[in-house]
């Protein structure tokens, strides 16, 4: 039986010509990523310029996870975010400001952050989850959630002036409880971070995404991808799978 020629609208191919002429994503890519949905959990300093991205390349859906008002300290990174939204859900800004830049994608938002109770479900809607929250015990929910669903994860981080992604695919790379057994030490939620840096690690994090999505170039399997924005270096450390890992191992 013959193969399908993928197919966008006119309206698609008139948004999206420009990254059409990517060689090796085109058309098909497009139309993968068109159908595709992506969860993002938080939509902070790094989730914002994730889901800001997303919606610029033409992701079908992504949905956004964050409990929680906004608050004035948020605006040096927080890139969605509306001042008269002040007070209000993230996620509400979040949304308008998407909706407002892209109509042509849906949006569904979830005012809370992930717990142990609701990873399962939001994992459960999506094809690709980015991971942008500032606490460990988040991230691990929603590892253990992917690995459990068989979904690829990226997990985007960063510190003061460096910053790293993690691609996770649940029996083909480590995933989170194998870089980190526990949860680290006297880690606080409240940390160093100037705007760009956080935005710079969050659109690594999307290329990587939009290459697992459509099969587009070499995704950084078993590499972490580390970036020193003081002295812009950016590198690649070699990850392994841990065999008594209690979460990824017998995949």
């Amino acid at each position: 039986m013959p193969q399908q020629e993928p197919r966008l609208s006119e309206r698609d191919r008139a948004f999206y010509e420009w990254q059409l002429d990517v060689p090796g994503f085109g058309v098909e890519g497009q139309s993968r990523l068109r159908e595709s949905t992506a969860l993002v959990t938080r939509v902070g300093g790094l989730g914002g310029p994730i889901a800001f991205a997303l919606a610029a390349a033409g992701i079908g859906k992504v949905i956004l996870a964050h409990g929680g008002d906004l608050q004035p300290s948020d605006f040096n990174r927080q890139i969605l975010m509306q001042h008269d939204g002040l007070g209000r859900p993230r996620v509400d800004s979040a949304r308008e400001t998407l909706r407002t830049f892209n109509p042509h994608i849906d949006v569904e938002t979830v005012n809370s952050h992930v717990t142990e109770q609701n990873a399962d479900s939001l994992v459960g809607k999506a094809d690709l989850v980015f991971d942008a929250a500032p606490r460990f015990t988040e991230r691990f929910w929603l590892n253990r959630a992917c690995v459990a669903q068989g979904k690829p994860m990226i997990d985007a981080a960063m510190y003061n002036m460096e910053g790293q992604v993690t691609i996770i695919v649940p029996g083909a790379t480590p995933c989170l409880a194998c870089l980190y057994p526990e949860e680290p030490v006297n880690w606080r939620r409240r940390f160093p971070v100037i705007g760009a840096v956080s935005a710079l690690v969050g659109n690594l994090a999307v290329l990587e995404g939009i290459k697992l999505l459509t099969g587009l170039g070499e995704p950084a399997l078993n590499e972490m991808i580390h970036i020193d924005t003081l002295r812009m270096r950016l590198r690649k450390i070699a990850i392994m799978r841990r065999n008594d890992c209690p979460i990824c191992q017998g995949l």
